[in-house]
């Protein structure tokens, strides 16, 4: 995802605050303050040399601990970096700096469940903090609990709705708690803001579920021009081109999309299907053969692989598969379609004029419901 660059000071050292007295404390607070003007400089491997010195000269040296941590997490050494955190918290006046420090370093490994009480304790003490309050939205939203995410940014929006980090967060909890439609503007004004292709990636996802699908696609194709290569995203433009009938435009985007990862269900089965109305059955047939190798209970595979065996041959095949279907949802159309031409083809008139009774009396009760044809 894109997100926002997180820039961590060394923690300013209140004036009074080091022990004094010994030599070998004065020499550590010398050594702290080298090691705070190495880090601001971005010298991250000499800072941290320079506080684990202070701390052989003074073990229970709270701040050093509390800038060695973010030192090494902004080297990337999270584990060591939350080692000395809690080192710190056990020595440090100021535990809420602390606290941010620690739940960056469980955030930036990818560890939200470690990182969410850190960040949340944070919130509770210093509400303005707008990067705790952001992230422990994100995390909350990536541990299935968007709707209490939204329900937190929510207030703060009032006064941040100029910050597109912000509403960036704020749009990807409402839409992940299902309120989509307030979602959708914000993740959008964002990713034109920024050039986020993530953001037009969320957006346009979001629509293409809603069968918004016009939308869907311009939000799918701004992010195409500006990285094709984003894992997922050729699936996501592909479905939107074909739900809008652009057969020519879906298909290259699905080819892509193999290309990128070969084992993608959607992009298996969508071009798959599109072979199977070309009736080029040697194309069709390996990849409805992968797509069902990664999904093999997804109807909508089956479903094509049995369309696809009526046309080549195998109908005994193809109509147990349809048989099948029909039994797990007897009112989706498509399989009784199939099956009434099917039925008279394996010379079962009398199972395919009851076939034929079921596709019209399901027809007309969709033409009364609007509801789609196919799953």
């Amino acid at each position: 995802m894109r997100f926002f660059l997180l820039v961590l000071a060394a923690l300013a050292l209140p004036a009074g605050a080091q022990q004094q007295g010994s030599a070998a404390s004065e020499q550590a607070d010398d050594l702290l303050r080298q090691g705070i003007t190495a880090q601001q400089a971005g010298n991250l491997q000499s800072a941290i040399e320079i506080y684990r010195k202070a701390l052989a000269l003074r073990p229970n040296f709270g701040d050093a601990h509390a800038n060695l941590g973010a030192a090494l997490s902004a080297a990337g050494q999270f584990d060591a970096a939350v080692e000395e955190d809690k080192r710190a918290l056990e020595l440090v006046p100021d535990k809420t700096s602390v606290r941010l420090n620690m739940a960056l370093a469980y955030y930036k490994k990818g560890d939200c469940e470690n990182a969410v009480p850190q960040f949340k304790s944070v919130h509770d003490e210093r509400p303005g903090q707008l990067t705790a309050a952001m992230l422990l939205g994100y995390c909350n939203v990536k541990l299935g609990r968007a709707e209490e995410a939204a329900g937190m940014l929510m207030p703060l929006e009032s006064a941040n709705s100029d910050n597109m980090d912000f509403e960036y967060v704020l749009a990807y909890a409402l839409i992940e708690s299902g309120r989509e439609v307030e979602g959708m503007p914000r993740m959008e004004k964002a990713a034109a803001a920024t050039n986020s292709v993530d953001a037009w990636v969320i957006a346009g996802s979001a629509r293409l579920h809603r069968r918004e699908f016009e939308a869907a696609r311009k939000d799918l194709d701004t992010a195409m021009k500006l990285n094709p290569d984003f894992p997922g995203l050729a699936t996501l433009a592909g479905q939107a081109r074909d739900a809008m009938g652009d057969t020519e435009g879906a298909q290259p985007a699905f080819e892509a999309a193999l290309r990128q990862n070969p084992k993608d269900f959607m992009a298996n089965l969508y071009l798959g299907t599109m072979h199977v109305k070309k009736r080029e059955f040697d194309q069709a047939r390996p990849l409805l053969e992968q797509a069902l190798a990664l999904q093999p209970e997804m109807a909508q595979a089956r479903f094509q692989m049995a369309k696809l065996n009526a046309m080549t041959g195998k109908e005994a095949e193809a109509a147990k598969t349809l048989e099948d279907l029909e039994k797990a949802n007897p009112s989706w159309l498509d399989p009784h379609v199939e099956l009434a031409a099917l039925y008279y083809k394996l010379h079962r008139p009398e199972d395919g004029q009851r076939e034929r009774g079921i596709v019209q009396q399901l027809d007309a009760k969709q033409q009364q419901t609007g509801a789609p044809r196919t799953q």
